[in-house]
């Protein structure tokens, strides 16, 4: 009996989640079309140009968007940030510094400590 090995595939919003870039942008043969995994491992290993581009300039998704700013997913939300944004666009509201984008920031950094805080508390109990 022989092992047949399948090729594992992936849709391309699957593939583009992966790469971290926003689909529509991406070139109409990469959307239109299945990717295997080594096509994906490929792509991330050596980059063409498109991909290059696109991780550079955007426009991003909004995981991408939302780490850019230091904000949530639901912070953009929030604040009125539902399109996919540019790398400009993103450098303009940091420098804008508009009042929701503050306000979440501040949110984002106390969770962090809230969940540094019961990581070490967490650390601590086992330890004991």
């Amino acid at each position: 009996m022989t092992s047949h090995q399948s090729t594992q595939t992936m849709k391309p919003a699957t593939a583009a989640k992966k790469l971290g870039v926003y689909l529509e942008a991406t070139p109409a043969e990469f959307r239109e079309g299945m990717v295997s995994r080594d096509e994906l491992n490929a792509l991330q290993a050596d980059p063409p140009e498109w991909l290059r581009d696109l991780r550079r300039n955007g426009p991003h998704p909004r995981p991408v968007v939302a780490a850019k700013l230091g904000v949530s997913i639901s912070g953009l939300a929030r604040g009125g940030i539902t399109e996919p944004l540019t790398t400009e666009q993103i450098e303009a509201l940091k420098q804008e510094r508009p009042e929701w984008l503050e306000r979440e920031r501040a949110t984002q950094a106390e969770v962090r400590k809230e969940a540094a805080r019961l990581k070490q508390r967490k650390a601590e109990r086992g330890t004991r």
